[in-house]
């Protein structure tokens, strides 16, 4: 149990931190380049960033002073404001996704920064800890690991079906049973934790790999653009400007030593910047749970329950393709918190074939089929003779304005016929790459032109179906499969142009749904 407290007096000055960061470029706009401008409208502009610096401290400390939390042997209780008093209360039982976010910041004064996430809806869905003791913040995860261990067995020792009505009042937020936490179960996570299985843990290969196919060498390009406009600023006359470049380039050596120069330093510094946001990267799970850290100077860690695992995607881009790599993302039923801290994707590089292992490895309840249906020779004809019309639109505003391009005055054509064959491109590949199988009570779909997605589910996980099918596919004699499963944002796949025999068996495939939830 955690006693009623106040928050970490460090939070008010990790709060003035951000203000701080939130305000920097009214700062450097204010006070370094507008420094010497006697403007009226600068001065009131200062005024008022002054009067709202105060006003955000104030309230900083204000918000400190009135902020108070505890834990007990059920729930989080979080108490605010003195006139009119709020108090929230998140049941262990909600409690869905663990995060932790330690910053340069944390590091420095040896503390953390935690999230509780839950599947309840609304602003108040979370219990988080901007700054913590890293002591504090192991109690807090043990007390709500503890207690979904106890909850999970007394679950257990009642022996009684599983309902629909039951499974989906648990993933909305619904009640549930407050059992008594005991010393061993406060135990049990310690024990948990010397069981975890390490499935993956980054090395400096798949690091070096991991900066190419991220294509984060290309970080040096915006830096010399901004280089040059310093430049440009500190000669004011053009001209002079680009005789020196004219001059660096006007010799092939020195123009191929500057261009292998630049490389380097890009590919350097993308190696670094894939360090330091990839390095010692891990992946473990134990029985209930998916663990996922990352990071070297901010590190960050993320823990899932993995029946909350709504469904798995194994995403691959042109550059992935073609070194055989992958990223499997996990879509969960809780929130995954601000979009900075988000970690649910189980390492954006790994092998493809090692993907597929680790899924069944992690969870055992899944199972990936390689093998897959290929669509209908009739689907390729049938998304070819489809109207497109984006470029109809474009084709029309090209013939309208008839634009001038490097010289020519009949370019437009030119561009409408490119983007034509392109969409074609765009259509014939994602005609080989989609892929589907209905295997048991698990569906596969794999979809996309240049950035496929295989999208694995389980029936039981699968909310709703939707099958349509619109002019040209009753004359093709083929149907577009829909799946909505839980999440936040709610989670929607596609297949387009499935022969109608197999959109006929999705159906009374889902129908069988009842096998998996019981209805009352």
């Amino acid at each position: 149990m955690i006693d009623m407290k106040r928050h970490h007096p460090l939070t008010m000055l990790w709060s003035l931190w951000k203000l701080v960061k939130n305000s920097f470029a009214i700062i450097l706009f204010l006070f370094v380049f507008r420094q010497g401008s006697e403007s009226q409208w600068l001065f009131y502009g200062r005024i008022a960033f002054y009067a709202g610096i105060s006003i955000g401290i104030v309230s900083i400390i204000w918000k400190w002073f009135t902020s108070r939390y505890t834990a007990d042997d059920t729930a989080f209780h979080i108490y605010s404001g003195v006139f009119n008093r709020t108090r929230r209360t998140i049941p262990y039982t909600k409690v869905q996704n663990v995060n932790r976010h330690t910053t340069v910041f944390h590091r420095l004064f040896q503390v953390t920064s935690i999230r509780f996430e839950t599947g309840i809806k609304g602003e108040d869905a979370t219990f988080q800890l901007h700054v913590v003791l890293l002591s504090e913040a192991e109690q807090l995860e043990k007390i709500v690991a503890g207690y979904m261990a106890k909850d999970a067995e007394t679950v257990e020792a009642t022996e009684e079906p599983v309902t629909l009505d039951a499974v989906e009042s648990m993933e909305e937020g619904e009640a549930q049973s407050e059992p008594v936490i005991t010393d061993e179960v406060m135990s049990s996570p310690v024990k948990e934790k010397q069981e975890r299985i390490v499935h993956y843990h980054s090395t400096r290969k798949d690091i070096f790999k991991a900066s190419f196919t991220s294509l984060s060498f290309l970080v040096l390009i915006p830096v010399l653009g901004t280089l040059y406009s310093w430049v440009k600023d500190f000669f004011p006359d053009e001209e002079v400007t680009e005789s020196l470049l004219l001059t660096w380039l006007d010799s092939w050596w020195i123009a191929g030593l500057m261009i292998l120069v630049l490389l380097i330093i890009s590919i350097a510094l993308g190696i670094v910047r894939t360090f330091v946001k990839y390095g010692n990267f891990q992946i473990t799970s134990d029985t209930k749970r998916i663990y996922i850290t990352k990071g070297m100077m901010e590190q960050t860690s993320f823990s899932i329950l993995k029946e909350r695992v709504q469904a798995v995607k194994i995403t691959q881009s042109p550059m992935k393709r073609l070194l055989g790599l992958a990223e499997v993302e996990l879509t969960t039923a809780g929130s995954l918190g601000e979009s900075a801290q988000e970690v649910n994707s189980l390492y954006p590089f790994l092998p493809v074939k090692q993907a597929y292992t680790m899924i069944e490895e992690i969870l055992p309840s899944y199972r990936v089929t390689q093998e897959m249906e290929r669509l209908p020779r009739i689907s390729l004809w049938l998304r070819l003779l489809k109207p497109s019309w984006g470029w109809i639109i474009i084709t029309g505003l090209l013939w309208y304005f008839k634009p001038f391009v490097l010289g020519q005055k009949h370019a437009w054509w030119m561009i409408s016929a490119i983007l034509l064959v392109w969409i074609a491109t765009c259509r014939v590949v994602d005609f080989f790459h989609t892929r589907y199988i209905l295997n048991q009570n698990f569906i596969q779909l794999r979809t996309g032109a240049l950035t496929s997605t295989l999208f694995i589910s389980k029936r039981e996980k699968v909310i709703e179906v939707q099958i349509t099918r619109n002019v040209l596919q009753r004359w093709f004699g083929v149907a577009s499969i829909h799946t909505v499963n839980r999440a936040k944002p709610v989670l929607h796949h596609r297949a387009h142009d499935i022969p109608l025999d197999t959109a006929e068996s999705f159906q009374s495939w889902y129908m069988g749904r009842t096998q998996d939830v019981q209805t009352r």
